[in-house]
C-alpha cells in the first residue's frame, strides 16, 4: 500500500528505531551521565540532544536516497545560515532555529524510498525528545557564572561570609558557593565563580 508513490510501511522501519535507540542510549551516557555530572550545568543540555536527534535523522533520511551537486549545495546553503547571522541569537533559540530547518529538510527530502511510517515516527521522535529536554531545562539546577568583583579584602578565607552576602545583594540570587579565580592586585580586582540554583 502506498500514498502517491510513497510506501506506507517497510523494513526500515525497525532499523531506524534500532539505530536511534543505540543512539539515544549513548548520547544519554555522554550527556548525562558524564558532561551533566561533572559540570552541574545544563545550559547546553538542550543543545546536545537536539542537535545531535536532527543530524540523526538527516543523516537516516540521506541515506535512502542519492543527492546531485545542485541539492547537496543547497543543504549546506541552509545550514550555513545558521553560522554566518547578523544579530546574535540564544544559544536555546539558535537550537530551535536548527530544529525547524532539520524538520524541513527531513520532510521536504521525503520521497517513495522512506516510508510514511518512518516519517511520522521521525517527527514524533524529534518532538518528544524536544520535549523531554525543555522539561529537564525547566528545573532548577545549580549552574555557575563569573563575575568580576572589585573590594579585594572580600576574598579572604576570614570574609568568606561578607563576600557572599555582598554578592548575593548585588546579584539577587541565593549563592550557594563561590571559587576565587585569578586576582588582579595592581587593579584590586578578582574573578569569582559563583554557583546558585536557577530555573531557566
Amino acid at each position: 500500500m502506498d500514498i502517491y508513490g510513497i510506501p506506507l510501511f517497510d523494513e526500515d522501519f525497525y532499523k531506524m528505531i534500532f539505530r536511534f535507540g543505540v543512539n539515544i542510549l549513548f548520547l544519554t551516557i555522554i550527556i548525562l551521565f558524564l558532561y551533566y555530572k561533572n559540570s552541574k550545568s545544563k545550559e547546553y543540555f538542550f543543545t546536545y540532544y537536539m542537535i545531535s536527534v536532527i543530524v540523526f535523522f538527516i543523516c537516516f533520511t540521506l541515506k535512502k536516497f542519492e543527492l546531485d551537486l545542485g541539492m547537496a549545495l543547497g543543504l549546506f546553503a541552509i545550514f550555513g545560515i545558521i553560522r554566518y547571522r547578523t544579530n546574535p541569537i540564544q544559544i536555546k533559540e539558535m537550537t530551535y532555529l536548527f530544529v525547524v530547518i532539520g524538520v524541513s529538510v527531513i520532510n521536504a527530502l521525503a520521497n517513495k524510498k522512506m516510508s510514511i511510517v518512518e516519517l511520522f515516527a521521525a517527527n514524533a521522535i524529534i518532538i518528544s525528545v524536544l520535549y523531554v529536554a525543555e522539561w529537564f531545562w525547566s528545573l532548577n539546577h545549580q549552574v555557575s557564572k563569573k563575575i568580576t568583583y572589585e573590594i579585594i579584602e572580600n576574598i579572604k578565607p576570614e570574609n568568606r561570609k561578607i563576600l557572599i552576602e555582598d554578592l548575593e545583594k548585588r546579584t539577587g540570587l541565593q549563592i550557594i558557593k563561590v571559587e576565587i579565580g585569578s586576582v588582579d592586585f595592581l587593579r584590586d580586582t578578582a574573578i569569582i565563580t559563583i554557583y546558585y540554583n536557577d530555573k531557566v
